[in-house]
């Protein structure tokens, strides 16, 4: 998925709904039952293949204005760190779209939500 097609996505229009994740403005964490799975459908990923001589995915973050990776204001810098390791989904009922990604933290696993806000989608940087 690209940046046009995720900003398609995050400027739809939303009607109300009990969506919980329209609290998620930065990275949050979010257990599983906190997820509406339900009303949550995968459409569509940011990961991308590994380019030759790579092993893994950067985790360089992008925060031009001195925000933070939680941060509100952080820019959607899809090629940076949490972005290129995160999916797409779309809730059924308002039209929200949200980024999810897995954290690994030595000991634990902590699932990350971010409500994708389109004024702060970067074109690919």
């Amino acid at each position: 998925m690209n940046s046009f097609q995720l900003k398609a996505l995050a400027i739809k229009p939303s009607s109300e709904c009990v969506c919980s994740l329209k609290i998620c403005r930065g990275w949050e964490s979010v257990s599983d039952d906190r997820w509406p799975s339900k009303q949550l459908k995968l459409v569509g990923t940011l990961r991308r293949e590994l380019l030759e001589g790579e092993t893994e995915l950067s985790f360089e973050e992008f925060h031009p204005n001195g925000t933070r990776y939680d941060s509100p204001a952080a820019p959607v810098a899809l090629n940076y760190f949490p972005y290129n390791r995160a999916d797409v989904y779309g809730c059924q009922q308002c039209g929200c779209a949200v980024l999810k990604y897995t954290e690994f933290g030595g000991y634990y696993v902590d699932q990350r939500v971010r409500l994708i806000d389109a004024t702060l989608l970067i074109d690919d940087c």
